[in-house]
């Protein structure tokens, strides 16, 4: 158990890459403005972008953003606060915190290929026992479906939703 962390909660580590045929620049530009997201990620259906601060090696932009979270037959509708860190390096940090008690973290780089860009998630999943396999399945999963979508936007088809 990890001295920082209730016996309650479950930690989880996660790292998801997908192939993108864009300059990365262009792809982290793409992926650091979360209403960009709204197209590609499963779950998210509205992104507000709340505060903007400039930091020393970059900025951080704070948004509010409603997911719907299949449950069976029925969706469940989540707000929460995310945080996108950008630093002037080219990786960008990510915080989304949602009730109760789950928090996804992430670090995220753009690596060029060559042929263009190795777009890497990082995510750490932090939630309750009772619902952290839930979450993990469905955090991961959506990730793995958003960063397909960013690489199918780049290539001009962006996925049905």
């Amino acid at each position: 158990m990890a001295p920082n962390r209730p016996w309650w909660k479950s930690r989880s580590e996660h790292a998801l890459s997908e192939d993108i045929l864009a300059a990365p620049d262009a792809v982290r530009e793409f992926y650091i403005d979360l209403r960009n997201i709204i197209a590609v990620h499963p779950l998210v259906v509205a992104v507000t972008p709340t505060r903007y601060q400039a930091t020393a090696d970059g900025h951080a932009q704070t948004y509010r953003v409603r997911d719907r979270i299949p449950m069976g037959p029925m969706t469940l509708p989540v707000s929460y606060t995310a945080i996108v860190r950008v630093t002037a390096g080219g990786d960008v940090h990510t915080d989304a915190r949602q009730f109760p008690a789950v928090r996804l973290t992430g670090a995220v780089s753009f690596e060029s290929t060559g042929t263009g860009t190795r777009l890497t998630e990082r995510l750490t999943i932090v939630a309750p026992r009772p619902l952290a396999g839930f979450t993990v399945r469905e955090a991961v999963a959506a990730h793995v479906e958003m960063l397909a979508g960013v690489r199918a936007h780049f290539a001009g088809s962006a996925p049905a939703r």
